[in-house]
C-alpha cells in the first residue's frame, strides 16, 4: 500500500465549481466576453493563464491581465463559494489514522488552497501543502509534485500515489515517475483521463476512493 497520499483540490477534495466559473466569468467580462458558467468545467484544474490563452485566444500579457482581474473576485468571494465532497472528511480523518502521509498538491494558489482546507476544517489531516504560487511560480502540477517529494525528503517513488481528477494529474505523476489514481467524480471530461495515458487506479466514487486506499 501507498504510504505517502498526494491529493489534488478541486474535483479531488471540493467541488469549486461555483467560485472558479463566477470568476472566471469576471474575468471575461472585462474583455468584453460573455461566457454560460455551465461551459467552464473545463477551466477547471489547469493553470489559469493556459486556459485564458487556449480557449479564448488571449495573448500571454491579456492572460496575465484576466488572472489578475479573476483574483479580484476569487479573493474576496470566490474562495469561499466551494464545498467539500461528502465523505471526504470522514476518508481523510481514517487515512490520518491509519498513519499515512497525507499531502495536498494542487495548482490552485497555495494561499487559497491553505483558506479552503482551513475553512472545511481539513487542515489537520495534511503534513505538506502545496500549490502554486501567485507570481506563476511553480505552475504546473509536475512543478507542484517535485516541491512535495522534496518537502517529504523524496521517499521511495513507489510508496507514493497521485490523486486527482484532471489530466494534468496523470500528466504531472507520470513525469514525477509516480503512480497515480484518476477519480472520476470531479471536473474531467469522458475519456480525458485515459487520452493522458490513463491511470493506475480509478475510483467512481468517494466511497471507492476509500476502498482502494484502505483496504
Amino acid at each position: 500500500m501507498y504510504q505517502y497520499l498526494l491529493f489534488d483540490l478541486d474535483g479531488t477534495l471540493t467541488d469549486p465549481k461555483e467560485g472558479i466559473c463566477k470568476s472566471f466569468c469576471y474575468a471575461l467580462e472585462g474583455f468584453g466576453i460573455q461566457e454560460k458558467e455551465e461551459n467552464l468545467l473545463k477551466v477547471i484544474g489547469p493553470p489559469l493563464i493556459d486556459s485564458f490563452q487556449e480557449f479564448y485566444g488571449m495573448s500571454k500579457d491579456d492572460g496575465q491581465k484576466a488572472v489578475e482581474r479573476y483574483r479580484e473576485r476569487f479573493s474576496v468571494k470566490g474562495w469561499r463559494e466551494n464545498r467539500v465532497y461528502e465523505g471526504i472528511p470522514e476518508l481523510l480523518e481514517e487515512l490520518h489514522r491509519q498513519g499515512k502521509t497525507l499531502c495536498l498538491a494542487t495548482c490552485k494558489p497555495e494561499v487559497f488552497a491553505k483558506k479552503i482546507l482551513d475553512l472545511f476544517s481539513l487542515t489537520k489531516y495534511f503534513s505538506v501543502m502545496v500549490g502554486a504560487e501567485l507570481d506563476g511560480t511553480r505552475n504546473y502540477k509536475n512543478e507542484v509534485i517535485e516541491e512535495v517529494l522534496r518537502q517529504l525528503g523524496n521517499p521511495p517513488k513507489e510508496s507514493v500515489l497521485m490523486i486527482g481528477d484532471r489530466k494534468q494529474d496523470i500528466e504531472g505523476a507520470r513525469a514525477c515517475g509516480i503512480p497515480c489514481m484518476g477519480v472520476r467524480f470531479g471536473c474531467a471530461e469522458e475519456g480525458e483521463l485515459e487520452g493522458a495515458g490513463g491511470a493506475d487506479l480509478y475510483a467512481e466514487t468517494v466511497e471507492e476512493m476509500k476502498i482502494l486506499l484502505t483496504k
